[in-house]
């Protein structure tokens, strides 16, 4: 592949796919999305308030069997309606808002925990008796797990195409708190409950081992469902693949030493490749308890950790996408030697913007000139193999 020179024209026609973002946050900025340039948006849901702004965008906008036809044509960069893929899950900023009721045995079903005693048991530092109680009685009351797994099923089974996301786990993120970081300040009733809102932080994370509860019984939907997952982790890149790697232990696939590889590829010479398959892998349909394939969303880990992801035994296809909000907002080089770590065929590009629009357009294209210049890649030819990731994550095939 040739490199893109600044000054090239960007191939909108070719079909460029956002694969991950959430205008959900600002619900006005629907009306932008069928004026973008970009083809497809994958939506994220986060937190209670917006799993059913999601399932209306995708009531309006979402992908159909009939517009995938659309999706794939590189002769115009004139958009059809079927253009969202929704995406349903909760965020680990708001996971401390669910308490497991999964373990509860017949008869102590459907108790509800003490709301003080709950939050002082998923949050860390734990605060002593009658501490920050104001606090915590002014979070959300708590929801069952089992609700939350049962309302997004829903979700999934409504949508054919829809991914489990956005999910993960954050050993960064702090609550925010009761004071607000300037008394002046006025909500924007533009943007959708449930977020920060000015707000102060406080000195209280996410217990992790909570964090991690509520992330694999996710995987696990995931998984019985055999639908794509969007994966966040700051500060927790060894957690998450560790917490990954619980799903899908026992069902490592073999690795064959090169003798093994190359006396397969000359059975599969005398038998053909069809009537000789060798060892059979489980159907792809079939559930399991991990998913399919899974996007670490705006993957900010180290190379290392990329060949972990990518060794040979797992039975995941794992993507990799990157921004420009996150990957790229200080001027560290280690995102360029992660995107070169990266293999050509598990790359993709996102905004991770809060409203849909042209400043959105304008990001995918920064950040798509970005992982062309790294990967010393001409534009077209970039374009291609982003767009051919994008349909191989959603659809299976390009």
């Amino acid at each position: 592949m040739s490199e893109a020179k600044p000054d090239t024209p960007f191939p909108w026609h070719l079909g460029v796919f956002d694969a991950h973002c959430h205008p959900t946050d600002t619900v006005a900025s629907i009306e932008n999305i069928i004026d973008m340039k970009t083809r497809a948006l994958t939506i994220m849901a986060t937190r209670g308030q917006d799993q059913s702004i999601v399932a209306d965008f995708a009531d309006r906008l979402g992908i159909t069997s009939h517009s995938i036809p659309e999706l794939k044509s590189t002769e115009s960069a004139k958009k059809k309606p079927g253009y969202i893929v929704p995406c349903f899950g909760w965020h680990p900023w708001f996971s401390h808002q669910i308490y497991d009721d999964t373990l509860q045995t017949q008869g102590t079903s459907n108790v509800i925990p003490d709301k003080i005693q709950h939050y002082k048991a998923v949050i860390a530092p734990k605060p002593n008796d009658g501490e920050d109680d104001a606090f915590i009685l002014s979070l959300p009351d708590p929801r069952p797990l089992s609700t939350l797994i049962q309302e997004t099923r829903a979700f999934l089974e409504r949508y054919p195409y829809a991914l489990v996301g956005e999910i993960g786990i954050d050993r960064a993120f702090r609550i925010p708190g009761l004071e607000m970081t300037n008394a002046e300040y006025e909500r924007d009733p533009a943007l959708t409950p449930g977020g920060r809102e000015g707000r102060r932080l406080s000195p209280y994370r996410v217990d992790i081992e909570h964090q991690k509860k509520i992330l694999t019984a996710q995987l696990n939907l995931a998984g019985g469902m055999q639908r794509g997952v969007s994966v966040h982790g700051v500060a927790a890149h060894g957690i998450v693949l560790e917490t990954l790697q619980q799903t899908w232990r026992g069902y490592e696939k073999p690795v064959l030493s090169k003798r093994e590889r190359k006396k397969q590829a000359s059975d599969n010479e005398v038998h053909g490749d069809d009537d000789f398959m060798g060892d059979e892998e489980p159907n792809s349909s079939s559930p399991m308890p991990f998913p399919p394939k899974i996007c670490l969303h705006s993957y900010s880990g180290p190379p290392d950790t990329v060949r972990q992801y990518l060794h040979p035994s797992i039975p995941i296809d794992i993507y990799f996408s990157f921004s420009c909000l996150v990957n790229f907002s200080s001027t560290s080089k280690k995102a360029v030697d992660v995107i070169k770590a990266v293999p050509d065929d598990r790359i993709l590009a996102e905004s991770d913007l809060h409203a849909a629009g042209e400043k959105m357009d304008d990001l995918l294209e920064e950040i798509v000139r970005t992982v062309c210049e790294i990967k010393g890649w001409s534009l077209e030819d970039g374009v291609r193999q982003l767009r051919a990731n994008w349909m191989r994550f959603i659809f299976g095939s390009e």
